[in-house]
């Protein structure tokens, strides 16, 4: 396995029951990139980061993530769900979702040190979000929120940032800030972004996974002329299976 991989799939197969969703699976995202993986609902997209997490296990295949095996990378990876899973009206502050990126590894019952204070409040400000620390999370703004919540993967200092459609269900304006938030931060570790929005992707990534089950075209869209076309077709077309909520 090359060092040079941020994430590495090897004729992988997956199936949520009887159900197929990815088949014979094959692509490497190279280290750095900024990576768009898109296509059609029920596609793949967001099984493949499932999988890059080793919260599912292929049926066949082999995953690499930074060159080890999913459950062994993990804790080098920051991830973004699609779906915040907390109560919105949980008595919770900003600062407090921040910390929670801090956790891993830490005892249970253990107390926030100066360590994770510090590292908390670097997130807090690439993401500019600490002026909104003190302020509880039901108060935020769709827009706000995902900052947060990529302000909480960042404090875990990844390597690899996984980010599962953060511009769903947010305004334009938003959606502009966040994609200079991640411009800003792409420097310095691999994101690899699902979304439906092509055209978007297409300007901000670098490295682009088109996913309908199977990979339809992978590469640099600016060195690879015909790319629009065969991932346009593929990510318009319905998706041939679907994916476990």
């Amino acid at each position: 396995m090359s060092p040079s991989d941020a994430l590495r799939f090897e004729d992988v197969d997956f199936a949520y029951g009887e159900a197929p969703v990815l088949r014979a699976v094959s692509f490497s995202v190279p280290l750095g990139s900024a990576c768009a993986l898109v296509g059609p609902n029920g596609g793949g997209k967001s099984t493949v980061l499932k999988l890059a997490l080793g919260l599912l296990a292929p049926q066949r295949g082999r995953i690499r993530v930074l060159g080890a095996a999913p459950e062994v990378a993990r804790p080098r990876v920051g991830y973004v769900p699609q779906f915040a899973q907390f109560q919105r009206d949980f008595p919770l502050r900003v600062r407090d979702v921040v910390l929670q990126g801090t956790l891993r590894g830490m005892p249970l019952g253990a107390r926030y040190g100066q360590r994770a204070q510090a590292r908390a409040e670097d997130a807090l400000r690439a993401t500019d979000t600490a002026d909104l620390a003190e302020r509880p999370i039901a108060a935020l703004s769709g827009g706000q929120l995902q900052r947060v919540l990529i302000a909480r993967a960042l404090a875990g200092e990844p390597d690899l940032l996984l980010l599962d459609e953060p511009t769903a269900h947010i305004d334009s304006h938003s959606q502009g800030s966040l994609f200079d938030l991640l411009a800003a931060v792409r420097g310095t570790r691999s994101i690899i972004m699902v979304s439906h929005d092509l055209h978007a992707m297409t300007r901000w990534a670098d490295h682009l996974i088109c996913l309908s089950t199977t990979v339809r075209w992978a590469g640099q869209p600016a060195e690879n002329p015909g790319w629009e076309r065969v991932c346009g077709h593929a990510a318009a077309a319905p998706g041939p299976t679907r994916e476990a909520p």
